[in-house]
């Protein structure tokens, strides 16, 4: 898979970029807003674990990353060794309903076919327990140029897929699905602006 072989050589690269982009204020909201303090985090395209896992390992939770490149996964076993980590798609994956407090997908869900993304928000929708919360980061017209796109776009000097439908559209899927939307948040973060959405199954 070409993207799985770039992230992989981003991973050669990762200790000198480390601090492009500060998470902590959008760590500090979803950390605020969720029900449990201490809990189980899915983080679904982990990379190296920083910021999110390590953030969320400090305050007592337990942690599953899941990522496709290897040599990502060497470095999150790097700065978070408390993490479990699972070589494999996100979209592959499997876990038994209810089993996460909450879910995060930073940076990784766009680059999925947009027409995939209704089944792995079920299977979100499935993973977390009636209380939880998941939070994802979503292309838009912002970054990408278009309302709808599904293409490649420079990054960091490689072509990355990115793939994204409208926010509208996002939105009408979530509900469908059972969610609740209960941020969306623009932000711009290392001079890129995305689209951050945090989700919880409707009670």
């Amino acid at each position: 898979m070409k993207l799985q072989k770039i992230y992989d050589g981003f991973a050669e690269t990762y200790d000198q970029n480390r601090g492009l982009f500060d998470m902590t204020e959008v760590f500090e909201s979803f950390y605020g807003c969720l029900d449990v303090k201490t809990g189980n985090l899915l983080d679904l395209g982990c990379g190296a674990g920083e910021p999110f896992a390590r953030l969320f390992v400090d305050r007592g939770w337990t942690v599953t990353g899941v990522d496709f490149s290897q040599r990502m996964l060497e470095l999150a076993s790097k700065y978070v060794p408390e993490m479990k980590t699972i070589h494999a798609d996100m979209r592959q994956v499997e876990f038994e309903p209810n089993q996460f407090d909450a879910i995060i997908a930073t940076y990784s869900l766009f680059h999925i076919p947009s027409n995939e993304h209704a089944t792995l928000f079920e299977k979100l929708y499935s993973w977390l327990r009636p209380n939880g919360k998941a939070l994802f980061t979503y292309a838009t017209k912002e970054y990408t140029g278009s309302v709808e796109f599904d293409g490649y776009i420079n990054f960091m000097g490689q072509d990355l897929y990115y793939s994204h439908t409208s926010p509208e559209k996002l939105y009408s899927i979530l509900q469908s699905i059972g969610f609740q939307i209960e941020s969306t948040n623009y932000r711009n973060i290392g001079d890129e602006t995305f689209l951050w959405v945090t989700v919880s199954p409707k009670g």
